[in-house]
């Protein structure tokens, strides 16, 4: 494409991403946001739709014989951390950086593939339909977010979920099962030898967790990892033997395990009782040898394997997780992103569909 349209294109997105910035949109709370991106492609001459704060929207000339090709990301954002030092809803533009809460994620994708949705939109005889989603509740798994979308929509084949991955290749991507335990003891009086002390009981099953390795590790995603996060009891005295402990374990499970194969493992060798929240965020990969892949390694892109999940999780199809920025500016304060990663990002994105959609 020429400079000059893709210039265009950038300074677009980029006055988007500052709207968005400036609109508090917390999961759940995407109201202002969802109506900033609805607007923006109405005026655009896009036939958008929303669902509850999801904006979807199919390109013009699509033709239901063809496969469809998804570009996803979200617009809701996690709450500021007390680090940040500006304020997280002003964008500010400095050396060379835009700051701004959800700058980086996934804001900066999101433009990004808006942009490259636009490039497409009016472009006949495409070899793929196109169909942009801008979802919400990414950053809690909310079931309002883009699993009640999917539904609506028609059959996908294959998708490009935008997060910060520098535009490399996030080709597989941990899953993530969140365990409630608790350990049970009986209560009494601290100052005598009375009770049986369940945050005692649940020290030694947290220990397990630190210590535990399973057998298989993944040659993309590495071993499954377990991390307790949170851990309390019911006592409000300093004087009372606990009842009951209650913690919290971070599960992230790699492609070789089902997440029913953990559970057996961990309830085989802990005392605890366990409830996991949820399954349904499952490790995923796409095939190195699909066509998408295909053209990300010919453009010089590299593999990987994500240790972060994303909606990617809930979606039964191939995808690819791609988008400017860094993982690891992420949830951070004064959280930014680069001003030359957007246009950047923009770019790769319109070369690799090329190779597809042309």
């Amino acid at each position: 494409m020429k400079n000059e349209d893709l210039d265009i294109l950038s300074a677009d997105a980029i006055s988007l991403l500052k709207q968005l910035i400036a609109a508090p949109s917390f999961s759940k709370e995407e109201e202002k946001t969802a109506a900033i991106i609805l607007e923006f492609l109405l005026a655009r001459g896009v036939n958008a739709h929303t669902h509850l704060n999801n904006i979807w929207a199919r390109n013009k000339y699509f033709d239901a014989a063809k496969p469809t090709i998804l570009l996803n990301s979200h617009h809701d954002t996690v709450k500021p951390n007390k680090g940040y030092t500006l304020d997280p809803f002003s964008p500010v533009e400095k050396e060379g950086k835009l700051f701004g809460l959800g700058s980086n994620d996934a804001g900066g994708s999101l433009v990004s593939l808006l942009a490259t949705f636009l490039h497409f939109y009016e472009r006949q005889n495409l070899n793929y339909n196109v169909l942009m989603a801008a979802t919400a509740e990414e950053e809690i798994s909310g079931r309002n977010g883009i699993e009640a979308l999917l539904p609506l929509m028609e059959k996908i084949d294959v998708g490009i979920v935008g997060e910060p991955t520098h535009m490399q290749l996030a080709v597989a991507e941990k899953g993530l099962m969140v365990l409630d335990c608790i350990a049970y003891g009986k209560a009494g009086h601290a100052a005598r030898e009375e009770g049986e002390n369940a945050l005692y009981k649940a020290i030694k099953d947290i220990s397990w967790f630190s210590n535990y390795s399973f057998d298989k590790v993944s040659d993309l995603l590495g071993p499954v990892k377990m991390s307790v996060t949170v851990i309390e009891t019911e006592n409000k005295a300093h004087n009372v033997i606990p009842s009951q402990c209650k913690f919290v374990v971070d599960t992230r499970i790699n492609e070789l395990y089902s997440f029913e194969e953990v559970l057996e493992i961990i309830k085989a060798n802990i005392r605890s009782e366990i409830q996991a929240r949820s399954i349904r965020l499952r490790s995923s990969s796409i095939a190195m040898d699909h066509p998408l892949v295909k053209a990300g390694i010919g453009l010089g892109r590299s593999c990987y394997g994500s240790s972060t999940t994303s909606d990617k999780a809930l979606m039964h199809f191939p995808a690819l997780k791609m988008g400017p920025g860094d993982s690891a500016r992420s949830h951070t304060a004064d959280e930014y992103i680069y001003i030359h990663e957007i246009k950047e990002g923009i770019e790769l994105y319109i070369q690799l569909l090329n190779q597809l959609l042309l």
